[in-house]
């Protein structure tokens, strides 16, 4: 039995963002490791807030870097 997602983003969409990101990288490797790096300091923010984790924290990922490269005016000035 497959089970449903509570998110309107699919397989599909998330793997075509994966791509996109992959393909936006100068080297594979590298944003894989950003995305393993993001994806773990999400989780240990998460755990500590208490929230429910409703989406995984690599998928989580991957949203997120792919809404900065494709949209840069959410990307504030430090």
């Amino acid at each position: 039995m497959l089970r449903r997602s509570k998110f309107d983003t699919t397989q599909s969409q998330i793997m075509h963002r994966a791509e996109d990101l992959i393909g936006a990288a100068s080297n594979r490797y590298r944003i894989t490791v950003q995305v393993a790096h993001r994806a773990k300091r999400r989780r240990y923010e998460d755990f500590d807030s208490g929230e429910d984790m409703l989406m995984k924290p690599v998928l989580r990922a991957i949203i997120e870097m792919s809404d900065e490269l494709t949209q840069p005016e959410i990307i504030g000035e430090l």
